[in-house]
């Protein structure tokens, strides 16, 4: 099984927010691949199906985003889950200019919260992210009120035009691995 978490904050207070393009990712995935309206499963919601001839879940951990890898334990736990090999984490990135992504391996969490806490609850770095660029905030303004800010439209266009070739950037990932989808789809 592959298992593919997009990070976010759950009410709608968020939902617009550059914290929740994680979630917007999964969404986006679970619409192209037909995998159908997500389901409440422990503190996550869950949408399944098959893609390139594997089991996929996608998941939206319900637990706001510093708590994110405690909805991870279900799903990890699983026998011959190898979390470098099984595990994607969708994030948003503020280091990267929007409309931008890559994937990578394994890392720091980049003081990203959210990846933070995958990391603790994993007791390691080496899973594979996925990172949605959302831009720095502008002078003055500080990185927390950012993140938790709607997008301005131009931004959003940008995200949303991303996310139409995201399927393929993760199909990719779910066929031939982190370093196929990096060499493809990373810029």
């Amino acid at each position: 099984m592959k298992l593919v978490a997009g990070l976010g904050n759950p009410g709608h207070r968020y939902d617009a927010t550059r914290h929740n393009v994680g979630w917007w990712a999964v969404d986006r995935l679970a619409y192209d691949w037909n995998f159908g309206a997500f389901e409440t499963e422990g503190s996550a919601q869950v949408a399944r199906g098959r893609r390139e001839g594997e089991d996929v879940a996608l998941l939206k951990p319900m637990t706001f985003m510093n708590r994110s890898g405690a909805a991870l334990h279900p799903y990890v736990g699983q026998e011959g889950f190898d979390v470098s090999r099984d595990l994607l984490v969708i994030v948003d990135d503020a280091a990267l200019d929007v409309g931008r992504l890559r994937f990578r391996p394994r890392g720091s969490d980049g003081g990203h919260n959210g990846l933070r806490s995958v990391r603790a609850a994993l007791g390691s770095q080496s899973f594979p992210r996925l990172r949605i660029g959302v831009g720095q905030p502008p002078a003055g303004e500080d990185l927390v009120s950012w993140v938790l800010s709607p997008m301005d439209e131009e931004d959003e266009d940008r995200v949303l035009e991303l996310l139409a070739s995201l399927s393929d950037a993760v199909d990719l990932w779910v066929r031939e691995g982190t370093e196929s989808a990096m060499n493809e789809f990373n810029r």
